[in-house]
């Protein structure tokens, strides 16, 4: 591992953390963070990141899996969605770590990541807003979209 693997990796991880204490707010800088590898990648010159799609995709780990603790608090519509989409996405990593194949990456949409934003700002605006899964539907296919349109600009 080079220095500047473990500089971006520490980066990552401290900025997945900060969730735990904010959650909406956590959450946003949590996600600028993750996008922040490109800034690093050309700032640093300390040995470079190897194979970047593998690094980054084992570094989101960190902040899903900080969404992910957080989400198995919440009541049982949030929470079950968020744990299928976890399990979702975890299964086209895995796909993509053994294989190697972009293509699981697309196939697997991490909405998860879409959906916890949705439920931490209603936390955080809309407290009292009580989802079914007729609800989460909706906003799924909300999330779904945010995401493809998200894959398609990048």
């Amino acid at each position: 591992m080079t220095p500047e693997q473990l500089v971006i990796g520490a980066i990552r991880i401290f900025g997945s953390l900060l969730v735990f204490r904010w959650l909406f707010v956590g959450a946003i800088i949590a996600i600028i963070v993750d996008f922040s590898d490109l800034f690093w990648m050309g700032w640093l010159d300390l040995g470079g990141l190897g194979n970047y799609q593998e690094f980054d995709k084992w570094l989101d780990l960190a902040y899903m899996l900080a969404f992910f603790v957080i989400s198995l608090r919440w009541d049982s519509v949030p929470r079950n969605v968020s744990m299928n989409l976890f399990v979702f996405r975890f299964v086209g990593f895995i796909l993509f770590s053994t294989t190697g194949n972009r293509l699981f990456l697309l196939i697997f949409p991490n909405v998860f990541e879409f959906w916890f934003l949705f439920v931490a700002a209603t936390k955080h605006w809309r407290p009292s807003y009580q989802l079914n899964y007729r609800k989460a539907g909706f906003w799924l296919l909300v999330c779904l979209s945010f995401k493809m349109i998200q894959e398609w600009i990048l």
